[in-house]
């Protein structure tokens, strides 16, 4: 079994030994939510899979089986348990180079894209590309393609009340015949049985729907959505009521995104509005990464538990997350008005860019007015087009080269690339100088050991040290580097002006 809890650098108290299935046994049969997502086990009375969490009756051991993930208990030919639900269970955070590319390559199978095209863009054979995916998930890619497809379109048919066609266009499938078949080949059930079983009383039919994303607990849900309400872009995003709200473009797609929380479920809520459904796969993938929801709060504390700097931030908050990115162009641009000035200045900047170049797009919330612009559109702007909204020289002619850099393709920016190039290539970037590279690689690349050096938040509250003492202490914190910078923005003493 290769799973997702055994990488490098995680402690010793959360792995479960690959060849000693009794570990697994124990851990399933106690509920522990620590390794929810972690693996899965198959029971072989009854041909389900269920999560470590399932309250149904725990099965002898002698007819379990463990899995590191559902694609691979599917593909051992076990359903999914309708009362624990597998396809809500929490994702992982990959640290190492295999798995951040495994995943990059599951996202882009979910894009519709060809495994030519894919090895194409990572400069590999397709063959290596089936080889990383049998390796990080156990399955080969169109079982993996499969198995998500299924599990999301198992998720619309029991949470919302869409009509059956529509949840087979949104979950991939290019025909509604296709779609049963596989359902009912993978489930043993045709799609309109599962339909039945479910209680869709009170489940809205409008123009919005509303899924579940799950996370390990704790979350520090006020902490983030401070977060980003401090650095939400006006017209774009609004933090209303608890609540993060935005505007959503996916390639041809516009709509919008409300996400609440319901820690009774330990899980956010996400209602979307239906002219997104062809994109949904993509959507809830930028939400995961936003949110950080594939992280391991019982992994990182216990890294730090002994650290005498961290440690007791950590007891303090041990739900904090790093906020990703959405948008990563809009997030690349923000962190440069960001650039040695306030957040509330950074923001007031962010809303003119917004307001000046931002396609303009009706929604049924007030603060919900704008698109975020398009790299090509800003490409082809002059550097006097940015100043004249009081936005200096230098960081106009960063936004444009930057703009330039996605428009043209030479820039990839998104979670999963090599955080070491892609940091040399902004580096590369006239006006973007360590620090703003790596608060990008932090967010945008969802790089967890990234640390911006130089950072005056982090270096006031270490005790007024230099950047390069601190760069120096801030080693033995790899591989969590950007978790403990949250953490020290976030301590009581922190100055509230921080990028």
């Amino acid at each position: 079994m290769s799973g997702n809890g055994w990488r490098r650098g995680l402690p010793v108290l959360y792995r479960l030994p690959m060849d000693v299935p009794q570990n697994y046994y124990s851990a399933f049969a106690a509920r522990d939510a620590r390794f929810d997502g972690v693996f899965f086990a198959g029971v072989t009375s009854t041909g389900i899979y269920c999560r470590p969490v399932c309250t149904a009756k725990t099965p002898k051991a002698a007819n379990c089986k463990f899995f590191a993930n559902a694609q691979s208990a599917e593909a051992a030919g076990f359903r999914p348990c309708l009362r624990c639900r597998p396809e809500l269970a929490p994702g992982y955070a990959p640290v190492d180079d295999a798995p951040r590319i495994a995943q990059m390559i599951a996202a882009r199978l979910e894009e519709d894209m060809s495994l030519g095209d894919i090895a194409a863009q990572f400069d590999l054979s397709t063959r290596q590309i089936r080889r990383i995916i049998r390796a990080e998930m156990g399955v080969s890619p169109i079982e993996l393609l499969q198995s998500r497809r299924l599990l999301l379109a198992k998720q619309l048919l029991t949470d919302t009340a869409l009509p059956v066609t529509e949840i087979a266009y949104a979950s991939g499938y290019r025909s509604l015949r296709r779609f049963n078949d596989a359902f009912l080949k993978r489930y043993r059930m045709p799609p309109s049985r599962l339909r039945k079983q479910v209680k869709t009383d009170g489940i809205a039919a409008g123009d919005s729907s509303t899924l579940l994303l799950s996370y390990r607990a704790p979350y520090d849900w006020d902490g983030i959505l401070a977060f980003l309400g401090a650095r939400a872009l006006k017209g774009v995003e609004a933090v209303v009521a608890g609540q993060y709200l935005r505007t959503v473009r996916l390639g041809k797609y516009k709509g919008w995104v409300r996400v609440g929380h319901a820690p009774e479920r330990s899980a956010l809520t996400v209602e979307f509005s239906h002219a997104l459904l062809p994109v949904l796969p993509v959507l809830l993938a930028r939400l995961r990464n936003l949110f950080d929801l594939g992280a391991r709060p019982d992994v990182i504390a216990a890294y730090f538990a002994n650290d005498k700097t961290i440690g007791k931030m950590v007891k303090r908050n041990p739900g904090q997350r790093v906020p990703g990115a959405f948008d990563v162009f809009e997030l690349t641009v923000r962190a440069i008005l960001g650039q040695q000035v306030s957040v509330k200045a950074a923001t007031t900047l962010g809303g003119r860019f917004i307001e000046g170049f931002g396609e303009k797009l009706k929604t049924p919330f007030p603060d919900l007015t704008h698109l975020s612009p398009l790299p090509g559109a800003i490409a082809k702007l002059e550097e006097g087009d940015i100043a004249r909204l009081g936005i200096n020289g230098a960081r106009a002619r960063s936004i444009l080269a930057l703009a330039s850099g996605f428009a043209s393709g030479a820039l990839v920016l998104e979670p999963g690339v090599n955080p070491d190039a892609a940091i040399q290539q902004l580096d590369d970037i006239p006006g973007i100088g360590p620090w703003t590279a790596h608060y990008i690689a932090m967010r945008a690349l969802r790089w967890p050991d990234a640390f911006p050096t130089g950072d005056i938040g982090v270096m006031n509250n270490l005790g007024g040290m230099t950047a390069k003492d601190a760069d120096r202490m801030a080693e033995k914190w790899r591989p969590w580097r950007s978790y403990a910078v949250l953490h020290i923005w976030h301590n009581p003493q922190m100055p509230k002006d921080k990028k």
